[in-house]
């Protein structure tokens, strides 16, 4: 296999060969404790828009910069390595609920730049911190029919998919990404299509970016969504090469253990990523999930002391504390050594 010269995130690699990176936590659970109104959502410049806006979490990077770049900077605070983008739902496809879907090239850019910024102020010689563009799965799904009396039918198609993930990707780049995050895959037809659009991006700009992919197993079948196994979604997305292959979300720690036990058997050669959200729901609990921030940090640092992971994080309903606590909890361990040899090379 040829060495990948990166353009951008040349550390990464070499830091994930000596420890154990922080990735940060929720966007949108955090965006709720600001307790937006609609008017918040719209500010003056979508005063008039026809459709309802709250809870469009992308849009806070045009109308709410100030709390996009406060919740990157808590979870810079707490220590992380990898701050994502508030890019999980920007694709043209999924503002088009919104019916603002001509704005997703702007949200990606500006909400790249706010990530870039928050890093440089927090980055330092001995501690570089890095911007992974977000993209999210759209909420569309090319593989399964949303008819359940039209197996055919489909509400999005490949070049659909292709189409705004290149969008999405070049906005990112261009607003000061270091490397790309394709996560939440519930359909690897949906990844598929991102993946396409990525590598179509490296071979026009020559740009070459680390690439994180993250599925998301759904319940106790140990399969994403569209079906597959989590050894099956492996072997249908290594072609892409990327720098980690990992789970998030949909299980909390506890029941993504097994899972993550067959990544990284499968994927000995590949850094494994893994950023469970806070658990079960639960009403009562200040993030609604059931993990406290000394709950996920112990069950992390279970998964780093086993040799499992190369990079830990959170998702839903987890916080800054959740995040300093994980850190805390591996920062001690010896990293998870690959079985060969690393072929990442840094761009001479």
């Amino acid at each position: 296999m040829k060495p990948i010269i990166y353009t951008r995130g040349q550390a990464l690699p070499a830091i994930l060969e000596q420890r154990i990176a922080i990735l940060d936590g929720a966007m949108g659970t955090m965006i709720q404790r600001f307790k937006l109104t609609e008017a918040n959502y719209r500010g003056e410049r979508f005063k008039d828009h026809p459709k309802d806006l709250k809870n469009n979490g992308e849009l806070l990077s045009l109308t709410r910069p100030d709390v996009i770049r406060d919740i990157h900077e808590g979870y810079l605070a707490a220590g992380t390595d990898i701050i994502e983008t508030n890019t999980f739902g920007a694709t043209r496809i999924a503002q088009d609920d919104y019916e603002l879907g001509h704005l997703a090239r702007e949200m990606n850019l500006e909400s790249a730049k706010l990530a870039r910024a928050a890093c440089d102020k927090f980055s330092t010689p001995d501690k570089p911190r890095f911007v992974a563009g977000a993209l999210g799965p759209t909420p569309k799904t090319a593989s399964i029919s949303p008819d359940v009396n039209d197996p055919a039918a489909r509400n999005v198609d490949f070049e659909q998919l292709r189409s705004a993930y290149y969008e999405q990707v070049e906005a990112l780049v261009e607003g000061g990404s270091d490397l790309l995050l394709v996560e939440t895959i519930f359909d690897t037809l949906n990844a598929k299509a991102a993946l396409f659009a990525v590598d179509e991006y490296f071979e026009k700009s020559g740009e070459r970016l680390p690439l994180i992919i993250s599925g998301t197993v759904t319940d106790a079948s140990g399969r994403i969504l569209s079906g597959q196994t989590v050894t099956a979604f492996w072997y249908s997305v290594r072609h892409a090469q990327p720098l980690a292959i990992g789970l998030n979300c949909a299980l909390g720690a506890a029941l993504m253990r097994p899972y993550i036990q067959e990544l990284a058997k499968v994927a000995p050669d590949t850094f494994i990523s893994c950023y469970p959200n806070a658990g079960l729901p639960n009403p009562m609990s200040d993030t609604g999930f059931d993990e406290t921030p000394d709950v996920t940090a112990r069950l992390l640092r279970e998964f780093a002391a086993e040799g499992l992971v190369n990079i830990v994080g959170g998702c839903c309903g987890t916080t800054p504390e959740h995040i300093a606590a994980i850190r805390q909890a591996v920062e001690p361990l010896p990293i998870r050594s690959l079985q060969k040899s690393f072929f990442y090379k840094e761009a001479a």
